[in-house]
């Protein structure tokens, strides 16, 4: 259609025409909707979008938080939401009430990640219906009961004793001068010393506190042991990790194998998520 001044005109619509038009467009647009919210597509896509996937990391004793900085890094720029604990080494009901708090920031399912003694705490922690699943990281997973000085016991570390240093007020700490051959022969020189002269020191009293709940009997759990590990004894840590039926990955590595190997830290991590993603998907 031309008007007079010679510009091309879309020719209108009827009034039929145009209902049956519009129609059209919303039937289309309603199938795309199907199709992208479909539980097929949700599959294809693992189900849970990365961003909705919270991961946790709990630090062990004698170090704080900024251990799991390379992991971090790794889970962040693959696409997860990733927290850090901060706990305060004052005693397991205290570290467990600090992991608990960054739990109830969470939207969405959780991984709980833990190193060393933080394993006891997400033992507990991981019981909160957010958690599906545990990572242990040469650490430890004590049953309803158990502390974490009775599991040492059964198969004790290399560490000698004397290397423990206590406080007057009841709190331990790694000498040292041995903290590098103790905690982390594979870490850099000067990373290792400054770790050691910046270390956490545990309440004593965390060791000897009994596990209410375990959440592992539940839920998943996957274990990572370090071969070269001279705090917590490879063999204890298989042997806890068949006990709970944990998915086993065994890593050439030191008691530090979060910060000396974490990309192969953050692979398990990855793989308990995508785990996670797929049963929820099973069950859509």
């Amino acid at each position: 259609m031309q008007s007079k001044d010679g510009v091309l005109m879309a020719k209108p619509i009827s009034g039929n025409r145009a209902s049956d038009f519009l129609m059209v467009v919303c039937r289309t647009l309603a199938l795309v909707l199907v199709v992208f919210n479909s539980p097929k597509a949700e599959a294809k896509g693992a189900g849970v979008p990365r961003a909705r996937m919270n991961i946790i990391l709990v630090h062990g004793t004698d170090t704080d938080g900024s251990g799991w900085r390379g992991v971090y890094d790794i889970l962040k720029q693959d696409g997860y939401r990733v927290s850090v604990v901060q706990e305060p080494l004052t005693g397991l009901s205290d570290d467990v009430a600090a992991t608990q708090r960054v739990i109830d920031q969470q939207q969405g399912p959780t991984i709980l990640v833990g190193h060393s003694y933080g394993g006891t705490i997400i033992t507990i922690a991981g019981a909160d219906p957010k958690v599906r699943a545990l990572v242990y990281v040469v650490a430890m997973q004590p049953d309803v009961g158990e502390t974490t000085n009775q599991l040492i016991s059964k198969i004790p570390g290399e560490i000698p004793s004397s290397d423990v240093r206590p406080t007057k007020d009841g709190f331990l700490f790694i000498n040292p001068a041995a903290f590098a051959a103790d905690f982390g022969a594979d870490l850099p020189k000067a990373q290792a010393d400054f770790m050691a002269h910046a270390q956490m020191p545990v309440a004593a009293a965390a060791f000897d506190a009994p596990v209410t709940i375990a959440a592992w009997h539940d839920k998943p759990s996957y274990g990572i042991v370090a071969t070269e590990d001279r705090v917590l004894n490879p063999k204890l840590a298989r042997w806890m990790y068949e006990r709970s039926g944990a998915k086993i990955t065994e890593i050439k590595a030191s008691h530090a194998v979060h910060i000396t190997q974490s990309r192969a830290v953050a692979s398990v991590i990855e793989a308990a998520a995508r785990s996670v993603r797929e049963n929820m998907a099973k069950v859509r």
